[in-house]
């Protein structure tokens, strides 16, 4: 790792305020992938505002922002519709009543509207909260316990599955059949006896594990693209094997469209792969910005909670400005033409980055789906979370962020994190990227 910025300079007020942010915040952020440990070395940027694609640093360094607020802000910052939107319902209403409005029906109507498989849903406040009730519908429905999840996948933070997400191979056991790795100290050991940890893009030991423990799998938990190794598309088949073999076996499969929601068309990335899973939790897309997470599914599921016999509570849950927020940004995302431009711009700028790959002879490759992406230096695919721990090159990575950061194009300094697109990027944005990309795969196959 590098043990400075490449010109230091350009952040110098960022370098100063971060130490006085650590005396009084651990690490002195307030998120784990903010942190100096996650790459953001020697200290994270401290932004002062962002404005449609584009964000600005308390140094005034504009940037081309690839990072979105790690993907809530798909229709860049400060949408002018959301925003209002939010202001007006705050002067004219209030905001948490801990009584329902009508508007929240009217949002639910609109997500089951877009989305097949949902025919009920309960609105939270964050990915974390849906992933938990969904779990705990599933083993409520199923009277079941278990649930299978992907090595290198990442569903929130809480105990019941913070397991796996990136762990020590030394640690993960063997590759068809990897053993639960909790994140961190803290999380009771007794849980990985409720948890199956699998690899991901491998059929067969998806089928080994249903068929040798079917009967006690109340769910498979997963993302219908990895989006948190990088981006890894589901090879061929796979999606449909995972519905065919969860149905057969009364297991019930719920996708985390966390990113993918609302980002890779209205119907997500289930409506993109042709998919109907049980129950799905919804979150970043969705909310134009603002902290808002849903979670659907099917009627006889989500009835559970109709009498209270699977509690899903919170006081903040289906707050004006959160709700205001996602009708706001559906009409947005809803205007005709409006995804067909953003897949044209992401196809640009991906064959792009491709090209610039290639000739400059990096051994490098992109793999994207939608307005998600993630350059892989890599001499062979990356199908799962061991190809990218094993054969990805980081420091190579690290070289490629630097010297894009310097040239005003930022994202995270993570190769296990993503680059995403905004409705707000423009196409002066998209060929300013591949403008810095070139500059800087010329420098790094010149070894500068």
């Amino acid at each position: 790792m590098s043990p400075s910025y490449k010109s230091p300079a350009r952040t110098a007020k960022s370098a100063a305020l971060y130490p006085a942010a650590c005396a009084v915040i651990p690490a002195g952020v307030n998120s784990t992938a903010r942190a100096r440990f996650s790459g953001w070395d020697p200290y994270p940027l401290f932004i002062d505002h962002g404005t449609g694609a584009h964000l600005f640093d308390v140094d005034g360094n504009r940037y081309i922002d690839y990072l979105l607020g790690l993907g809530p802000m798909l229709l860049g910052h400060r949408p002018p519709r959301v925003t209002a939107a939010v202001v007006k319902v705050i002067q004219e209403r209030g905001t948490v009543f801990a009584l329902p409005t009508a508007d929240e029906a009217v949002l639910a109507r609109r997500i089951i509207g877009a989305i097949p498989s949902i025919e009920q849903l309960r609105l939270c406040n964050t990915g974390t909260e849906a992933v938990i009730y969904a779990l705990r519908l599933a083993r409520t429905f199923t009277g079941r316990r278990k649930i299978i999840r992907f090595e290198g996948m990442y569903h929130g933070f809480s105990d019941g599955v913070y397991w796996s997400k990136h762990p020590r191979l030394e640690d993960a056991g063997p590759d068809a059949r990897p053993v639960p790795v909790a994140q961190g100290p803290g999380v009771p050991a007794a849980i990985a006896d409720e948890l199956i940890i699998l690899p991901w893009n491998d059929v067969g030991a998806l089928r080994e594990a249903i068929a040798r423990e079917g009967d006690q799998i109340a769910a498979v938990l997963t993302e219908a693209v990895m989006c948190n190794t990088g981006c890894i598309l589901p090879e061929s088949g796979y999606l449909e094997a995972m519905r065919e073999l969860t149905q057969a076996r009364g297991i019930l499969l719920i996708y985390d469209e966390v990113i993918t929601g609302f980002r890779l068309g209205l119907a997500g990335a289930q409506g993109r792969y042709g998919i109907r899973p049980d129950l799905t939790v919804f979150a970043k897309g969705l909310g134009g910005g603002f902290p808002i997470a849903a979670l659907g599914g099917r009627r006889d599921i989500l009835s559970l909670a109709s009498d209270g016999t699977v509690s899903i509570a919170g006081t903040y849950t289906a707050n004006t400005i959160a709700v205001a927020a996602a009708l706001a940004a559906l009409d947005e995302l809803q205007a005709p033409g409006a995804y067909e431009a953003l897949e044209k711009r992401c196809e640009t700028l991906y064959a792009g980055l491709e090209r610039i790959f290639h000739d400059a002879r990096l051994g490098a490759h992109v793999v994207g789906v939608g307005p998600v992406m993630q350059v892989w230096f890599a001499e062979r695919p990356i199908r799962n979370y061991r190809d990218a721990t094993r054969y990805a090159s980081h420091e190579r990575f690290r070289l490629w962020w630097e010297g894009m950061l310097d040239r005003g194009i930022l994202f995270h300094p993570h190769a296990f994190e993503n680059l995403f697109v905004s409705f707000a990027h423009s196409d002066d944005d998209v060929e300013a990227t591949l403008a810095a990309a070139g500059r800087v795969a010329r420098d790094l196959a010149a070894g500068a």
